[in-house]
């Protein structure tokens, strides 16, 4: 195998494999605040399964800084 080749694929693999470590995993802590909030993930999101869109209660959560109303 020509070593171009050889070095632009090993290039492609490293590149693609930063990609994918560095790629946010918007999921992670979503869990975490139902657990810590006490409420499902639709008292936050559109969709009743959470993800997505907030509603407004998820809009204020948000801009609460990830607090409960009267929480510090």
């Amino acid at each position: 195998m020509n070593f171009r080749i050889l070095g632009a694929v090993v290039a492609a693999l490293a590149i693609g494999a930063a990609f994918t470590i560095a790629a946010p995993k918007s999921a992670d802590a979503l869990p975490a605040y139902a657990a810590s909030t006490g409420k499902a993930c639709g008292a936050c999101h559109q969709n009743p399964a959470g993800g997505g869109p907030r509603n407004a209660f998820g809009d204020a959560f948000a801009a609460n800084g990830h607090k409960l109303p009267g929480k510090k």
